[in-house]
């Protein structure tokens, strides 16, 4: 009964996948690239895609041991338990830098055409009012633990001769082109296993 079940939602989104798939290559062939970087819907399913899977696989087992009600054992609920451990430790640390950098940088876009040398940074729709030469020193934190599900996590700290400090997170888009851009300015290159701001 479960197969019957299950087998035409699978189908559905498999369907739905390969057409929503389409549809973007198809519109991604006659659309201009794009040089405003925000925080997007799309930008974050893809950071959070795995942590997210995996914190849903390690709660998936909680409701199997608990509707089994007196018939789990102790040892059956300390596999629960481990599981579940294992897989918050897994997705956890991506999970509060992805809040940490939303946080951060929700309100924040990024204009940035190196072509035209073009280099904008607004908060909540206003434009930060600075020039390349304003910039004192850039640092450029990326993460060391390559095999985890917060390696995409890294960011960009920009110091202004007046004091400002302006922090640009992988929330916005990759940020090696731009550390590339300002590679005339003192730049501080850190790698840390986990990339808090």
């Amino acid at each position: 009964m479960k197969s019957t079940f299950f087998r035409p939602l699978l189908e559905a989104a498999v369907v739905i996948f390969l057409v929503l798939g389409a549809a973007r290559w198809v519109t991604g062939l006659f659309s201009k690239r794009t040089y405003v970087y925000q925080s997007t819907a799309a930008r974050q399913l893809r950071l959070l895609f795995w942590p997210l899977l995996a914190l849903g696989a390690g709660l998936s087992v909680l409701p199997a041991v608990a509707m089994s009600g007196a018939e789990a054992s102790t040892f059956e609920w300390l596999l629960t338990a481990g599981f579940m451990l294992f897989t918050l430790a897994l997705s956890g640390p991506a999970l509060l830098l992805h809040l940490r950098y939303w946080v951060i940088n929700h309100e924040t876009t990024l204009v940035f055409q190196p072509v035209d040398n073009r280099f904008e940074v607004y908060e909540a729709g206003q434009r930060v009012p600075f020039e390349r030469r304003d910039l004192a020193r850039v640092e450029r934190v990326t993460c060391s633990a390559r095999r985890t599900f917060w390696a995409k996590y890294d960011y960009l700290t920009l110091r202004l001769y007046d004091g400002r400090v302006i922090t640009l997170t992988s929330l916005l888009t990759d940020l090696e082109p731009l550390a590339v851009f300002l590679r005339s300015l003192p730049t501080d290159r850190r790698t840390k296993a986990w990339c808090w701001v």
